[in-house]
This record gives C-alpha cells, sequence and structure tokens, in this order.
C-alpha cells in the first residue's frame, strides 16, 4: 500500500492507516516526508515543523476536528482519486 507521514500524536490514526495496510512513518522533521505520498498533520501548527515550503508532492491532510475513522477515509480517498 501507501507510505503515509503522521505526525506523533496522532496515534490513533497511524494504528488505524497500518490496520488498513499502509506503510506509516513519523513526521519528526522536513526529511521525514521524503518518499511519501501523503502526510496528516494534526492543524495545530499548519507550517508543520518548521517547513515553509512543501516538501512533498502528494497530499498534505489536516487532522484537526476529524475522527480518526474519518482522517483515514480521507486519506483513502486522496490515495485513489476521489477528492
Amino acid at each position: 500500500m501507501a507510505r503515509i507521514g503522521v505526525e506523533e500524536s496522532l496515534s490513533d490514526v497511524k494504528d488505524g492507516l497500518m490496520e488498513m495496510g499502509h506503510d506509516v512513518v513519523d513526521l519528526h522533521s522536513e526529511d521525514d516526508t521524503e518518499y511519501c505520498d501523503c502526510c496528516v498533520i494534526t492543524g495545530q501548527d499548519k507550517n508543520v515543523m518548521g517547513m515553509s515550503t512543501t516538501s512533498i508532492a502528494g497530499p498534505v491532510i489536516n487532522a484537526e476536528g476529524y475522527s480518526a475513522e474519518e482522517v483515514c477515509q480521507m486519506v483513502n480517498q486522496k490515495l485513489n482519486g476521489n477528492e
């Protein structure tokens, strides 16, 4: 499946994505986004990890205000091109 970068505090989202078969990596720095098909951030800091430029070609999903299940569904929709 896809390689998804997820901010550390979103453990429930990480668990859900792993259950779906995705390769999940923790986002600690900008380098962690390399080779990710999609990233999920908390939305608490929209300029995640101090990045002022986008280093990922794929979608970035702001998980703020959504349940883990909703975020996992959004990831799958973005990866399948159903926005």
